[in-house]
């Protein structure tokens, strides 16, 4: 399997296309809440798009959405340009403003095809580190200590299941695995309970 690689930082494009004016964009995001949130924010900038079509690359956590236009005719094309140049925590998305002259599906896929392939042309890859997945359960008082460790840490939780304790479940750099292991039992004083036994640090 080939490794994969991300962005160094966010590239854009802009194409006019029949009147419609496409706006691009390409970065580097940890998962789903990440890209939900910068899609928000892109709908309150562009109050006047008719369309914020986005594609996520994010192994489980992977979407495509069309967001209006008809079905397979955006998000899943701007996946496929992801896909094809092997990239992964990757958002891409693409503001399309309607110029009044309809492009038919086949030009609708070719342009939010040629908006995430021209910003890619900027791009600079870099190597995607390996990550690895810890889970670990701690008392209810010690949930705010642990998810601040976790974003400190540059750490993606996955999940959080609520029962007698609260258990995470979250990927990191495999480099930083066991350091914030280390931190996250200094911090509940031992208390944490590993779920996997090979990542206890």
């Amino acid at each position: 399997m080939a490794s994969s690689s991300t962005l160094r930082s966010p590239v854009h494009s802009e194409l006019l296309i029949k009147k419609s004016r496409f706006v691009g964009r390409v970065e580097p995001v940890q998962g789903r809440d990440e890209a939900q949130a910068i899609v928000a924010q892109l709908r309150t900038e562009h109050p006047g798009a008719a369309h914020v079509c986005w594609a996520l690359l994010a192994g489980g956590e992977s979407a495509a959405v069309d967001d209006g236009e008809p079905g397979g005719t955006a998000g899943r094309p701007m996946l496929e340009v992801l896909r094809h140049q092997q990239l992964e925590g990757v958002l891409a998305t693409v503001v399309r403003y309607f110029g009044r002259v309809k492009l038919g599906a086949d030009g609708l896929v070719c342009a939010y095809t040629d908006a995430v392939a021209q910003a890619l042309l900027g791009a600079e890859k870099v190597p995607r580190e390996e990550r690895a997945t810890l889970r670990c359960a701690v008392r209810y008082a010690q949930e705010g200590t642990v998810r601040r460790e976790l974003a400190a840490y540059g750490a993606e939780l996955v999940a959080a299941d609520h029962s007698q304790l609260v258990t995470f479940t979250l990927t990191i750099a495999r480099s930083r695995a066991a350091e914030l292991a280390a931190r996250i039992d200094n911090a509940s004083q031992g208390s944490a309970a590993w779920l996997d036994p090979q990542v206890n640090p």
